[in-house]
């Protein structure tokens, strides 16, 4: 085959939502108008030859043979995503391909569009036909098993099924999603996108942590309740009431506690988001947006004193109907619903409250705006 193919697969912003993917709960999100080129062609044998216009180093590796051990660079991605076609299929042919990235900034989730993309591709050069929520699933497994973060679905799902103007919500329970189309009556907004200027891997973070502390919490309360436990690793929040947390919260730990905390009220703020877009109330939905941030904060304990600034700004700036964390929310960026027509002052005033505190930034702080948009997708050039 001599045809270059392209794929577009978008980054994504969450809403209302964080931080329960991992716990099976509900979470909201959209893919944006921003995010990951991949073109590629179809080899003639089974080798890959990767190339990225934002990482240095070229990747190269079999499809015919075993997904090489994860060796710590850019390339892993492709590899994980290898690893978990090879699960299901017998992959005969490799791509040549070249990879952009089309904003630099943590907290988008680029690392899932990647694997997105890479699933399509591969899918595409060994004549594989993949219903979307597939691709999520494979993508997904790749980040867990080879990468090595135990992230949820909501990433990958925001990636591959999201459509422009609607709000995905996904159950990550029963992987039941609807895309809620955007209601005509609701003002317009678009995302705003602040990014710190402080890079971070969610490898080096907390996140592996904070999902443990997650289990931790729902093994505590079974074990209060009497329920028969099993592994820590397979269990969930969303396996244990609202009110059978309330009767033995003052009993665990502090620290579990707060992340249970999290999880039953971000499930209460996702039901009240549903029904805020559904009715185009966007100062509703905004509002949620924040008191999902304010939890994040003290309950669920993430946020650098950088995304603490950013968003404390965010507060104080006329135009914004509400933001949060994006991603992990250890560094990364924060988000924001704006009004369109004041985008000029908001990141006029942003900027200035933010490097008032952190000068060291003035080089690396970006803010961007931008749209809701279709998930991944091969592109007509």
């Amino acid at each position: 085959m001599d045809r270059q193919y392209h794929i577009f697969s978008p980054y994504r912003v969450c809403p209302i939502g964080a931080h329960v993917d991992h716990q099976h709960g509900l979470v909201t999100g959209f893919a944006i108008d921003k995010g990951v080129d991949l073109w590629f062609d179809v080899a003639e044998g089974s080798m890959v030859h990767l190339v990225s216009e934002d990482f240095a180093g070229t990747v190269a590796f079999d499809v015919a043979v075993p997904a090489p051990v994860k060796q710590g660079d850019w390339g892993d991605y492709a590899r994980g995503v290898l690893s978990a076609l090879q699960r299901r299929f017998k992959l005969r042919r490799g791509i040549t391909g070249r990879l952009r990235g089309s904003i630099p900034v943590a907290g988008l989730s680029s690392s899932a569009a990647v694997l997105i993309a890479y699933v399509m591709a591969f899918a595409k050069a060994n004549d594989i036909t993949l219903e979307p929520f597939e691709m999520v699933k494979i993508a997904s497994e790749a980040e867990r098993e080879y990468i090595g973060l135990n992230n949820g679905l909501l990433d990958q799902a925001c990636i591959a099924l999201g459509r422009k103007d609607h709000l995905l919500m996904l159950d990550c329970e029963s992987n039941e999603y609807r895309l809620i189309p955007r209601n005509p009556e609701m003002p317009p907004f678009e995302l705003g996108i602040f990014f710190s200027g402080l890079t971070r891997s969610l490898m080096g973070s907390d996140y592996n942590l904070r999902v443990a502390e997650c289990k931790t919490a729902a093994w505590l309360v079974q074990a209060y309740e009497n329920i028969p436990l099993k592994e820590q690793g397979k269990t969930f929040l969303r396996e244990v009431s609202e009110q059978m947390f309330r009767r033995h919260a003052g009993e665990m730990p502090a620290r579990f506690a707060r992340r249970a905390e999290h999880f039953f009220g971000e499930h209460k703020r996702v039901r009240e988001g549903i029904t805020a877009w559904e009715t185009g109330n966007l100062e509703w939905f905004g509002r949620l947006s924040r008191e999902s941030c304010e939890s994040s904060i003290h309950n669920y304990e993430c946020g650098s004193p950088e995304l603490i600034a950013i968003y404390e700004a965010l507060l104080q700036t006329p135009g914004v109907y509400g933001g949060r964390f994006s991603g992990a929310g250890f560094k990364g960026a924060c988000i924001a619903l704006v009004d369109p027509s004041r985008k000029a002052d908001i990141e006029k005033a942003v900027t200035e409250r933010y490097l008032s505190q952190f000068p060291q930034y003035r080089q690396t702080f970006r803010v961007y705006f931008c749209k809701s948009d279709d998930g991944a997708r091969f592109v007509e050039d």
